[in-house]
Formats: structure tokens, C-alpha cells, sequence
């Protein structure tokens, strides 16, 4: 058996590690192992597989048993790995937990999934006991090194399907809006990922001659976990976690690792690009970039400068490789918030407001299915303990994904906002993406974030929330203003700004949009914002 024929997550391994037992199979640079207080260095698939097996054997000796859940609170080390592999072999789930995660959110969490136990770093396993207490739920808490407890309770999924329907894990997603929904996931949205990464060709392609990948992303996140993960275990490849992305050692990192190929999300880039030449920048064996959020003004300017191309792409927790698009495929436009054209794998829709398909050009909300018998092949199976919204996702046998994308007549697709972010003002739709892209780059903004407020003439105004590098002042948000009626349509400029301390961000650096209406909806009234409407006036050439 291949990995590419695998059944299980950890039956991949298996096949891996029989395959290539030499290869190096994870790395950890110095900077991160001096980070994390670890061992820096490779490990083989070969020693992986001992390792694994030790831990499963641990398992097994502390009572674990099919069906169960364990927590895990690793960061980017590579035991989380490790561990996964170890539970996976014996028919049990994970649970990843953000490390960023505090009292009120650990307790959710856990008594919302109901772990049978937990392996934390030790500066957190204080906090996971005392979550598990809040929650009123049995999970004895344990450090890599320690002896694992006994598990506090029993079986809470179903073991007994078959292994590509089995749960592998439950991720949460960010909640942008209310409690975060906690998506079960199985071998099958794991497997399809890696084979999904292995197939994909074009400008992404991979090999089995050695690939090496570095990412910056958590492993908490499908990301890092499913695609980085399981593309490496399909091709045999390495895989280098760093513990998050670290702008002036970046370049350094990816020529010590090795790496063929790197996975970035849109902020990394920006940074990138502010930073000053270095002759050195374009010193690494780097392929292609793989990831989304790219600023479409910088898409091609990064690549000129770093010798690369940047694979934009457009997938979702829920929807994994049940419906991934890739922009790979030559031609390729850059630089248009282009995410590519969709396989033959995949179905989509692009419905509009009157529910019917969206024509060529025009702006819709994304629907898609796995194509052939089963729709929901590689997708994520269910929100915990939440058939209603797992069924309103589904609605008609498509999945709703929330985004508003364009598709033109050669089937290119292209990103165009969150459904719920699309700013209505006197009858034209804003893209809040589109105007937070152009302020970020005002040479005084290092943060912003745009939302719909009400106006009783216009319907929406648009509110910028932002972070400067200057003190704030009435002044600089109206030469802000000013600035931004030269570099777009004057109906999509801020009428309202906010100077504020930090964004509502998740911990992938993402807009919690419902926290940032809030904001909004509080500051429109204070004294301290700065009312810029009347500069919003049509411009006349």
C-alpha cells in the first residue's frame, strides 16, 4: 500500500515510513528550537515511526480507548505531530487547541467536545485543569515528558465505521460571529487533502524526489495540519514548522530549511515587501508559494523581486479538498484577486441575491460540492452538536460558503469579500477587503479594518477603524481621507474614522468582522471619531 492509498491518517504514515525510512519526515530550525526550549535538528520517517509507536503503546497502557477525544495543546512542535499519529493508529480523535486560548474560551471548548484527557506544554496545563473544572468535565492534564492519566471519560464518537468515515479530529473554526463552531473532521478530509496537494501539478506541482515545505502557519488550523501535513506524507517530503512568521529571519529560515516550497497567508508578502532589499532575498531553492490574501497590487511585484510565483487559492475549513481552487494553471492573471479555475473534481455555483445563477461578471455568493456520487467527499462532516447549521450550509445539496466571488466566461474565479462584509451604500456594493487593502497602504496605517454602519440616506456608511504609526488626530484622519478619495471611488472611502489601540484579530491574523460591527456600531457616536463625510464628494475631472 502507498500513502495515497491509505485508508487512515496514520496508515498514510505507515506507508511513508516504509517507503522512505531515511528521509528526513520533520524539521526544526535552532531559532525555533531555541524558542521552544527543543531539540533542533531532523527527524526521519523511520525514527518518527518508532516515536509513534512508543506513544501509541503509552496510550493504550493509560486506558485510552476507541472513540475518545484527546486535547492538544502543542503550539508548532513537532511532538503534536507525533501525538496525532500515535491516537490516529488507535482509532482516537484530536482536538487542537489555539495556545492563545484563555479561561473563558478553554472552558467552551472543553465542555463543548468533552476530551477524555489533554497533553499540554507546562505552562498550560494549569489552565486546561482549570477549564476542565469550569466545565465540570473529567480531563486529567498532562506535559510531553510526563506519564500519561488515565482518561476521565469514555467513548463519545463512533469508532466502529470505517476508517476513511472515521473522526481524525475536531478543529474549531475562528467565530467571527458568536461561539466558534467545532468541525468534525475525518481520515477521508485528511487523505483527500494530501492527494488533493500531490495531484494539483501545474505551477505547484510536487515530487517525490525530496520535497521540502516550510510554513509559518499554526497547526491548530486546517492548513498547516491537513495540507502541509498530509501533502509531505504523500510525496515523502519534510516538513519545517516555524513557530510563527518572523519577518527579518524569514528569508534566513527558508534557505536553512531546505525549503522547495512555502505556504504564506496575505499579511506575510506585505511585510515582506516593506522590508529593505537584501542581497540575499533571492537565495533559496523555493518553487512556488501557497496560499491566499495576497494584496493584488503586490502580487506581481513579489514575484519579480523573490524569484517566485505565489499560488493564490480559495478554500474552507469545512470544505477541505471537497472543493479547493488553485490559481496553478497557466495562463495565470496576477495581480486581480484571481483564485484560479476550478478542477474537475469540484462543482460550484455563483448564486445572487434573487437566488437564481449569478451571469458571467457579476458578483455572487459561492456554492460548492464535491463532484460525482457523494457531494460532500473531502468536505468537513458535521458542526459539533450542531445539526441546524450543519444542515442550513447544506441547503438544497450545496455548500454556502459565505463568499462573494465573480466568475468570467473562461471560468476563472475571483475573490471578491465575505458575503456578510459587502457594504451597501446608496445603492452601490462595497467590498470592505478592497478599501482595507487601499488604506493599508497610507504610509501612516499599520492596521485597518472597515465596516458597515448605518446612514438614514445612504443605507451604509463605511467605518474605518485603524492603527497608526503617528499620533492620532482629527488631522490625520482627514489627510487619511484625502489621501484615499485620490486612490478610490469616493462612495468607497471611510466617512467615518477611528484611531484604535489594536484590530480584532483572530490568532491567524484574520478580521473577527463580528467583533469589528460591534466596534463599530459602539465608536460611531464618540467623541473621538472623526466624522469625514463631508470630504466624500464625487470627484470631477
Amino acid at each position: 500500500m502507498t500513502p495515497m492509498q491509505a485508508t487512515t491518517v496514520h496508515a498514510a504514515f505507515e506507508a511513508a515510513a516504509r517507503k522512505w525510512p531515511d528521509r528526513p519526515f520533520l524539521n526544526v530550525l535552532p531559532e525555533t528550537a531555541g524558542i521552544y526550549g527543543i531539540a533542533s535538528g531532523e527527524i526521519t520517517y523511520a525514527d518518527a515511526a518508532a516515536r509513534v509507536a512508543a506513544l501509541g503503546d503509552d496510550y493504550a497502557a493509560a486506558g485510552c480507548r476507541a472513540g475518545q477525544r484527546v486535547m492538544l495543546l502543542l503550539e508548532n512542535r513537532p511532538e503534536f505531530f507525533l501525538h496525532w499519529l500515535a491516537l490516529n493508529a488507535l482509532d482516537l480523535s484530536v482536538v487542537p487547541v489555539n495556545p492563545d486560548l484563555r479561561a473563558a474560551e478553554l472552558e467552551y471548548m472543553a465542555g463543548h467536545v468533552t476530551p477524555a484527557l489533554a497533553v499540554a506544554i507546562p505552562s498550560r496545563c494549569d489552565d486546561l485543569r482549570a477549564a476542565a473544572k469550569a466545565a465540570r468535565i473529567e480531563m486529567p492534564v498532562a506535559a510531553p515528558e510526563e506519564p500519561l492519566p488515565r482518561p476521565g471519560t469514555g467513548p463519545v464518537f463512533d469508532a466502529s465505521v470505517p476508517d476513511e468515515d472515521r473522526e481524525a479530529a475536531v478543529l474549531y473554526t475562528s467565530g467571527s460571529t458568536g461561539r466558534p463552531k467545532g468541525c468534525v473532521l475525518s481520515n477521508t478530509y485528511y487523505l483527500e487533502a494530501g492527494r488533493w496537494y500531490a495531484g494539483a501539478g501545474g505551477l505547484c506541482a510536487l515530487n517525490e524526489d525530496g520535497e521540502r515545505m516550510i510554513t509559518p502557519l499554526p497547526i491548530f488550523h486546517m492548513n498547516a495540519m491537513a495540507y502541509s501535513f498530509m501533502a509531505m506524507i504523500a510525496v515523502g517530503g519534510c516538513l519545517t514548522a516555524l513557530d510563527r512568521f518572523h519577518p527579518r529571519s524569514w528569508w534566513q529560515s527558508v534557505r536553512d530549511s531546505g525549503a522547495t516550497c512555502l505556504h504564506y497567508l496575505g499579511v506575510m508578502p506585505s511585510m515582506l515587501m516593506g522590508m529593505d532589499p537584501d542581497p540575499a532575498e533571492r537565495d533559496h531553492s523555493v518553487g512556488f508559494g501557497f496560499g491566499a490574501g495576497v494584496d493584488p497590487k503586490l502580487h506581481a511585484a513579489f514575484e519579480e523581486r523573490f524569484g517566485f510565483p505565489l499560488i493564490e487559492a480559495w478554500a474552507m475549513t469545512e470544505t477541505g479538498a471537497g472543493a479547493v481552487i488553485a490559481n496553478n494553471a497557466r495562463p495565470r492573471r496576477v495581480g486581480e484577486s484571481c483564485v484560479g479555475r476550478p478542477g474537475p473534481e469540484m462543482e460550484l455555483r455563483i448564486m445572487g441575491d434573487d437566488g437564481a445563477d449569478a451571469p458571467d461578471g457579476a458578483p455572487g455568493e459561492l456554492l460548492v460540492r464535491h463532484a460525482g456520487p457523494d457531494p460532500r467527499r473531502g468536505f468537513f462532516t458535521e458542526y459539533h452538536k450542531n445539526p441546524e447549521e450543519t444542515a442550513a450550509v447544506w441547503a438544497e445539496g450545496w455548500f454556502h460558503t459565505g463568499d462573494i466571488v465573480r466568475r468570467e466566461a473562461d471560468g476563472s474565479v475571483f475573490f471578491v469579500d465575505r458575503k456578510k462584509n459587502v457594504i451597501r451604500r446608496s445603492g452601490e456594493n462595497i467590498a470592505a477587503v478592497e478599501v482595507e487593502s487601499a488604506l493599508m497602504r497610507h504610509p501612516a496605517i499599520t492596521g485597518a479594518a472597515v465596516a458597515a454602519v448605518p446612514d438614514e440616506v445612504r443605507g451604509d456608511e463605511v467605518f474605518a477603524c485603524l492603527t497608526v504609526s503617528e499620533p492620532p488626530s482629527a488631522e490625520l484622519a482627514q489627510g487619511i481621507v484625502e489621501w484615499a478619495l485620490g486612490q478610490l471611488a469616493y462612495y468607497k472611502v471611510p466617512g467615518y474614522v477611528a484611531f484604535v489601540e489594536a484590530l480584532p484579530l483572530t490568532a491567524t491574523n484574520k478580521l473577527q468582522r463580528g467583533e469589528l460591527k460591534a466596534l463599530a456600531a459602539r465608536l460611531v457616536d464618540d467623541p473621538a471619531t472623526v466624522n469625514t463625510c463631508a470630504l466624500k464628494r464625487r470627484q470631477v475631472a
